[in-house]
């Protein structure tokens, strides 16, 4: 048995800061996976949850009203999204510069409300791209163009490849940038998970030790690579993207492996 099998869990524990990815992790589309209300409460009661999440194609209201729908108590200061941390790149590295985005409505509402420039590509100085459930051949003929005429940075918001739904996985954003860069050569800056700034943010404004907090998720290069960049410790569990096999093949492992939130759950409170 690999050691981040047989290793002793008890010290999860003593963890106050628990950083939650979602789908995968606390659900699968609309389906609530058994142990993930237990989970969030527990995490509250220890010290604080937070949903950390790389899914830019919703609004963090969206994301409020969606676990609200499925019975699990949260307000938005709960949530540190790769939309807010793409926001903060773009002020940081390229202020007042006009974007063209392709995303859902909900993210350039999001976007919007934090201040960016949001124009037509004829105008645009930036590519930003998300994961849009609402993509279009046209928004990639557009985005094409823009990396190809006008050589501009190349921005977006997350790099999974897939995104978990009911019946199995479909294209995430990093497969949507792919094809940008088949198509032009330009690959993107990518600003969510696995940046460490993720892990960085909820530390700073909860108040928390590296060493009080423990990230949760399901991918392998996003979830756990993160909390691996950003020294703490992890849970990879296996009922979304990521396989056992994937895990001996994959150059950093998790901390800790459960099959779902259940199995931890029924751990912690025993």
């Amino acid at each position: 048995m690999k050691d981040y099998l047989k290793k002793d869990c008890t010290r999860l524990k003593d963890k106050k800061l628990f950083l939650f990815d979602q789908d995968g992790t606390l659900y699968n589309g609309d389906t609530l996976f058994d142990g993930a209300k237990e989970i969030v409460a527990y995490a509250n009661q220890k010290g604080k949850g937070v949903f950390v999440t790389n899914n830019s194609s919703k609004s963090v209201g969206d994301y409020v009203a969606k676990l609200k729908n499925m019975g699990i108590n949260c307000q938005e200061s709960d949530f540190y999204t790769s939309t807010d941390a793409t926001i903060a790149y773009l002020k940081a590295n390229h202020p007042q510069k006009k974007v063209y985005c392709v995303g859902t409505d909900s993210l350039l509402a999001q976007l919007k409300e934090g201040g960016i420039c949001l124009v037509q590509p004829k105008e645009a100085e930036i590519l930003l791209v998300g994961y849009d459930t609402q993509l279009t051949y046209q928004k990639l003929v557009d985005a094409s163009w823009l990396l190809t005429t006008k050589d501009v940075p190349f921005v977006a918001t997350n790099c999974d490849l897939v995104c978990p739904i009911k019946f199995g996985f479909v294209p995430d954003c990093g497969s949507f940038c792919q094809m940008l860069t088949t198509a032009t050569g330009k690959k993107p800056t990518y600003v969510g998970k696995p940046e460490k700034d993720m892990v960085q943010f909820a530390l700073q404004k909860f108040g928390f030790e590296p060493s009080d907090a423990v990230l949760l998720g399901d991918r392998l290069y996003t979830d756990i690579q993160c909390g691996a960049n950003a020294g703490i410790e992890t849970i990879c569990f296996l009922s979304g993207e990521a396989t056992l096999a994937d895990i001996e093949n994959y150059p950093t492992k998790p901390t800790f492996v459960f099959e779902n939130v259940a199995q931890l759950i029924n751990l912690l409170k025993n």
